[in-house]
């Protein structure tokens, strides 16, 4: 599978808004570069804590997640850039940026080095070929100390691969429980 370049991105993958790689001084670079695009995270935040309303403990699960688990924060309302993710703990977010992959293109996160350099890890599974959508992201704090993450600035790095051929069933195909997502979806099994 090879790897899309700057012009194939900007030409095979419809990107919204789509931005061009320029120097943007004091800020976490994003936009398309040489071989992928630098996603941007958005305003909304979903900050873990083991601190239920309730003051029950809660466990984590997959197919039952609690909401609970999360306070919600957006930098629009605080009149902050940023917030802040507590030790060892991690936030969910989503990207400025909606993606309609094509039929014969699969996408691979990875995250930005600034963050990576801080101890803070990016997790994002694989954009299967025909998903839409804004990205919901993983971002955890694998240190010992608050960090700071800040609002519409990059945080993960798109890597597209072209297959030679088209798949024969692609995530909208399979009718995917999270095609066409918006806002911060938590995890749901059908």
């Amino acid at each position: 599978m090879p790897v899309l370049c700057d012009s194939q991105i900007r030409e095979l993958v419809p990107i919204e808004p789509f931005e061009d790689a320029v120097k943007r001084p004091g800020k976490i670079s994003y936009g398309v570069s040489s071989y992928g695009y630098d996603v941007r995270v958005g305003t909304l935040f979903k900050i873990f804590t083991n601190a239920p309303t309730d003051g029950g403990q809660s466990i984590v699960d997959p197919k039952q997640f609690d909401d609970r688990n999360f306070v919600t924060v957006d930098t629009q309302d605080t009149n902050r850039d940023h917030v802040i993710i507590p030790p060892n703990s991690f936030a969910l977010c989503e990207t400025v940026e909606e993606f309609d992959i094509p039929r014969d293109v699969l996408v691979i996160c990875v995250g930005k080095s600034t963050y990576a350099r801080c101890g803070i890890i990016v997790n994002v599974t694989p954009l299967e070929p025909e998903w839409r959508g804004k990205v919901t992201i993983e971002i955890s704090n694998t240190t010992p100390l608050p960090a700071k993450i800040y609002a519409n600035e990059g945080i993960a790095q798109m890597i597209f691969l072209k297959a030679e051929r088209v798949c024969a069933q692609s995530y909208a195909d399979k009718s995917g429980k999270y095609q066409d997502q918006t806002g911060l979806v938590l995890p749901k099994v059908d």
